[in-house]
């Protein structure tokens, strides 16, 4: 289990240093990533604070998810069970320097995903918590079930407002976004394979 640290995580600096360690360009990676050039630079620099959808682009640069990325000390695999305490904390460092999503959205994850191929969240969405306009879309399939509350879930052109006890499963090559239009809470139970955060 890793283990809490009062100082705030630097996306910016933890981009560069991996980009340094795989002898990669702002460009280079920019075009393995399929992201502007411009982009990297404004991140790294702490100009700009990458969307989820767009870290994970990037990262895909290096083959690379976003629990390796935030977290590189890999959580012990053989541990089977868990307290609330300690699932990782994924959202707090994902929205680093967004401090209105942040403060609406918790993304947490049982364990290390990727040693199992397999990625487990407890989401929590306050109202007006929003995954983005930039649809996120990736190699994996998806599921869950909202267990409080009510969340408006699209994939593709399709969208519906989830309640409690609802459930969804999509490839998640289809465009898709999460978003609490009402004015309470919503909590999810999800899974992905092969993870994706």
């Amino acid at each position: 289990m890793s283990e809490a640290t009062d100082t705030e995580f630097d996306v910016g600096v933890r981009l560069r240093e991996i980009r340094q360690q795989y002898g990669l360009s702002q460009r280079q990676l920019a075009d393995r990533a399929g992201v502007p050039h411009g982009q990297i630079s404004m991140i790294e620099t702490s100009k700009s604070s990458p969307s989820v959808a767009s870290l994970r682009k990037i990262l895909g640069g290096f083959g690379m998810n976003m629990s390796e990325f935030f977290e590189p000390d890999v959580i012990e695999q053989t541990q089977v069970f868990f307290k609330p305490d300690d699932l990782r904390d994924l959202t707090s460092q994902l929205y680093q320097g967004q401090e209105a999503i942040r403060t609406r959205m918790t993304l947490k994850q049982v364990g290390d995903a990727k040693a199992h191929g397999l990625q487990i969240l407890h989401e929590r969405y306050e109202a007006g918590a929003d995954t983005g306009e930039d649809l996120i879309e990736h190699e994996a399939s998806e599921g869950g079930i909202v267990i409080s509350g009510e969340l408006e879930v699209t994939v593709g052109t399709e969208s519906r407002v989830l309640k409690a006890g609802d459930a969804y499963l999509f490839n998640s090559r289809q465009p898709h976004r999460f978003r609490n239009i009402s004015d309470r809470a919503a909590e999810v139970i999800s899974a992905c394979t092969p993870p994706y955060l």
